[in-house]
């Protein structure tokens, strides 16, 4: 009944209310948009007659700093009709809007941190105003009592967030030291995090966004930087919001603020209400989720709504004209606009993150933040800031020793462990060796320690099999290896690569992981790829090329047109002649593109442009080539030398579809912690990976050691710990890491069900974790001993390594095609001349094929004649003459001298005249007596 009218009532409000538009401009975050249209939606749920109703308009796919696109965004919701415009996060893209906004006098709302706020715009920020949050940050460091500090920031708006900090600090004579975390935005922060360390500094002011401090945290952690030396201030206002749960037993000091207030009873209403939906949401702490950005927009929304029903109430004239449709491509504007945007700057409202007041310049500076500390017993409020009473401390920090019950001391272990590289291995030694000095590795090592800190013995004993345990799904469902010597009693602890399972904390304990690590692939190396075919073209992208054949020809056609249009060009071919008959010009087409060939290639032509145009437009062509060749060929070199990896698949989803196309096949340690992760996955890629798992058994080994083998040798991809992987990539350098982690796990040493010492041991391991002696045995046995670091710090020689055939081998086949293709055009030019000269002179086309060869054949010649009809006749008759002539010479006597002489001295006469021959037109006229008899 209730649901009923409540029902009819919204049904009525909907009715008797006019309907507004507002406008969000969102990311790929769902989070706001989902906190947008909720808030729109809890608004109408509390709609009363004669108020608006309000309708959201979103566009969800703004694109990281693309002003204009998004600007193009605005417009079009404008058109649509709007009262105001949320969004977008981005600084690039929130000047784009805010002049559109600005030009149509349309509230501009933003709920995110920006360091260039303006005034008199229709800007309404709802997140606290920069100046007074540094104002905040100086305050509580004070309080801390520091007086020197390093901030460590992650990007340019992080530094830009720190800016009035520093210069505040500075000021009072604080000793500040600025660093960047990860310039390169690698992930990698413990290069710069191992400097910092070197420093000696202790107190650390750390800003960085939300989704990445817990690694950040974990990396502090990792190199040593988290015990009770240090201390850390957090400036992100959801450093509450992230999993903790790894930094409660650290013993450093982290300090942390916060606006959104989780035990206040409306957050936690509208928190349950925003994430009813979520399966995996947990009522009790949801609240402890809700980000402030997401409160933000909630907050916003309402007030906003609130503020437009006022004004609607209180004035007669109407609020909204035309459904307040506006064009960017004209000069229209709401004139209600700034009314509304001066009644929200002037206004009051209680939200989720507090008090939202502004102050006359238009900025929200009256807030609140709370002040918390991490501890053992999870996060602790220990005071409150706000601009008019400051910092007030209300609880102070203090030491809580740890107590877990019974002491440990002069207590005597059994453990159980594996001969497993690198965590327990048998020392190479000629001695015979006894009892624990047997044995040495990384979980060697860590016993020992903890027993250093605790004061209990031990004694290690083998699993000779190398199980770490197994569920027999028969009953009774007995454990199988370490597990069951645990619960049989055959030992007390139990550390090797332990990975700690829902399954196996069923039947033992664990403590806190001493390791955390995912299951990643292992394989090979990719190949190098030989070089291709036109690797010489590789220095030019294949638009270049392209590019560079326009140019080519567009240049020698505006040769060809300018030297055929200007004057100067057309040239007398018989300088002694005053008066030509006609005029000649060099730049024909096939010429204009021999110059141009001649000059790209380097190598110049006979062709010379005479007249200014054409020499400017050669003077153009020869800049370009000189800027082409000489960038061609400084890339040349690195190309040739280049060889490029080919990699089969590159993380888990490349390597399922690959496989079958490269006959790549994978798998796992069998039983083992792996393969039953891919084995109870329930959809997705993993799934399909534990199906082909399970029709593929015999692709399972029996040891990681097995499967190293196989992924050297075969093309075979192994899914492993990443430890394990990094263990291994170290000492085979032919393997390496695939992808990321498929899942989030950690190694842990086993005991018994309700051990009285886990806490203890737990306590000792997160403080070996926070002093760095964990990340010291790592780097030992991963990375110094048994051969550790062989395929880690390799250089390149300093050494040119010389090309192979295979670098160049296209440049030659490049000159054996043209040659080979110059060939084969001259035969095809060769026979249409012949035919042309076989028509011109009436003769058959074997005829002048005959002549022509045998031209060809006289290679001590390079003369020859013109075929002609006539020409053709008279050789054949000379022929037969001279056949006759020497059939008669040899019957007969040689010619007298006296004739011989008289011929010599008659040619000799007329040698400065004209000799005439009788010989056909074309050929040369001997120049002397002896060629006269050599041709007779």
């Amino acid at each position: 009944m209730f649901l009923n009218c409540t029902l009819i009532s919204v049904l009525i409000g909907y009715v008797f209310s006019e309907s507004v538009n507002f406008a969000g401009l969102f990311d790929e975050n769902e989070s706001h948009e989902k906190a947008f249209r909720y808030a729109v939606e809890s608004v109408n749920r509390n709609i009363q007659e004669g108020e608006f109703t309000l309708v959201p308009l979103v566009t969800n796919s703004v694109s990281e700093d693309q002003p204009f696109p998004t600007q193009q965004d605005a417009c079009s919701l404008l058109s649509q009709g709007v009262v105001s415009i949320f969004g977008p996060r981005h600084p690039a893209d929130i000047e784009a809007v805010q002049s559109v906004c600005d030009a149509k006098e349309i509230p501009h709302i933003i709920t995110r941190w920006n360091y260039f706020p303006l005034r008199d715009s229709t800007e309404i920020n709802f997140y606290p105003h920069p100046s007074m949050l540094s104002t905040a940050y100086f305050d509580i460091i004070t309080a801390l009592e520091w007086k020197t500090f390093t901030v460590l920031y992650e990007d340019d708006e992080g530094l830009l967030r720190l800016l009035d900090l520093i210069k505040m600090a500075k000021d009072e004579g604080f000793l500040v030291t600025v660093i960047q975390l990860d310039r390169y935005h690698s992930g990698n922060y413990r290069t710069v995090l191992k400097d910092v360390k070197l420093s000696g500094q202790k107190y650390f002011v750390v800003d960085c966004e939300i989704e990445h401090l817990k690694e950040v945290l974990l990396q502090f952690q990792q190199v040593g930087l988290m015990n009770q030396d240090y201390h850390y201030f957090i400036t992100n206002l959801d450093t509450h919001t992230e999993d903790l749960m790894p930094f409660l037993y650290a013993e450093s000091n982290i300090t942390g603020i916060r606006i959104i207030n989780p035990d206040n009873e409306l957050v936690q209403k509208i928190s349950q209400e925003l994430f009813a939906d979520d399966e995996n949401a947990i009522p009790e702490i949801v609240a402890w989720s809700l980000k402030t950005e997401t409160a933000l927009i909630i907050d916003a929304v309402h007030m906003f709504s609130t503020v437009l029903n006022d004004v609607k109430k209180q004035s007669s004239m109407p609020i909204i004209n035309n459904n307040n449709i506006l064009q960017c491509n004209d000069t229209s504007s709401w004139e209600q606009g700034y009314t509304i945007v001066n009644l929200l700057k002037t206004s009051s409202h209680e939200g989720l993150t507090g008090l939202i007041k502004f102050n006359t310049e238009g900025f929200r500076s009256d807030f609140q933040l709370d002040l918390f500390e991490l501890r053992e017993g999870g996060i602790t409020d220990i005071g409150t800031w706000n601009t008019s009473n400051g910092l007030s401390i209300t609880k102070k920090s203090v030491d809580q020793p740890v107590s877990d019950g019974d002491s440990l001391k002069n207590k005597t272990f059994i453990v159980i462990t594996t001969l497993t590289d690198p965590y327990g291995m048998l020392k190479e030694t000629y001695e015979t060796l006894t009892g624990n000095d047997r044995f040495e590795g990384f979980g060697i090592d860590l016993i020992q320690k903890l027993s250093e800190m605790e004061g209990f013995n031990y004694t290690f004993i083998l699993r000779e099999d190398k199980q770490n345990g197994a569920k027999d799904p028969k009953p009774p469902h007995r454990w199988s290896g370490m597990i069951g010597d645990l619960l049989e009693y055959r030992a007390d602890l139990a550390i090797t690569d332990f990975t700690i399972t829902s399954d196996r904390e069923e039947a033992v304990d664990f403590t806190v992981p001493f390791m955390n690590l995912g299951i990643s692939i292992l394989f090979r190396k990719p190949f190098t790829a030989p070089p291709s075919f036109f690797s010489f073209a590789d220095p030019f992208a294949l638009d270049v090329w392209v590019a560079l054949a326009g140019v080519f020809f567009l240049v020698s056609f505006s040769l060809f047109v300018i030297g055929r249009l200007c004057p100067d060009e057309w040239t007398n071919p018989y300088p002694c002649v005053e008066d030509p008959e006609y005029l000649i010009n060099q730049f024909s087409m096939s010429n204009s593109i021999w110059f141009v060939t001649g000059s790209l290639m380097c190598q110049g032509s006979e062709i010379a442009p005479i007249a200014v145009s054409t020499r400017m437009v050669a003077g153009a062509w020869w800049f370009f080539c000189l800027l082409i060749v000489a960038s061609y060929t400084a890339n040349l070199a690195a190309f040739l030398a280049t060889e490029n990896p080919v990699e089969l698949f590159k993380d888990v989803h490349s390597l399922y579809e690959n496989a079958p196309l490269h006959n790549i096949k994978f798998g796992a340690k069998k039983n083992g912690a792996t393969e039953k992760f891919f084995m109870n996955a329930e959809d997705g890629i993993f799934q399909k990976i534990g199906q082909y798992m399970k029709d593929h058994p015999e692709e399972q080994v029996k040891e990681n050691d097995e499967g190293v083998r196989r992924a050297e040798k075969e093309l075979y991809a192994l899914f492993m710990e990443s430890t394990s992987i990094e263990y291994t990539t170290q000492r085979h350098c032919d393997l390496q890491q695939y992808g990321g982690l498929l899942d989030d796990k950690g190694y842990g040493i086993a005991m018994r069900k309700e051990s009285p010492y886990r806490k203890r041991l737990s306590t000792a391991i997160l403080k070996l974790q926070a002093s760095g002696v964990i990340e010291d045995l790592k780097r030992r046995w991963w990375e110094e001993r048994r051969g550790g670091g062989q395929c880690s710090g390799t250089t390149e020689s300093a050494e040119a390594t010389p090309l192979g055939l295979k670098n160049v081998e296209g440049c030659f086949w490049v000159t054996i095609y043209g040659t080979i293709l110059a060939f084969l055009f001259v035969i095809v030019e060769h026979l249409i001349y012949v035919l042309k000269v076989s028509r011109k002179a009436k003769i058959s086309y074997f005829q002048a094929f005959t002549q022509e060869f045998k031209f060809f054949l006289d290679f001590n010649s390079n003369v020859k004649p013109v075929l002609s009809r006539s020409s053709l006749d008279k050789s054949e008759s000379e022929d037969a003459k001279t056949k006759s002539k020497s059939r008669s010479t040899s019957r007969s006597p040689p010619p007298s001298k006296s004739k011989t002489k008289s011929l010599k001295e008659s040619l000799n006469s007329k040698s400065n005249g004209t000799i005439r021959s009788e010989y056909p037109y074309g050929f040369i006229v001997p120049s002397s007596v002896e060629r006269l008899e050599e041709m007779q």
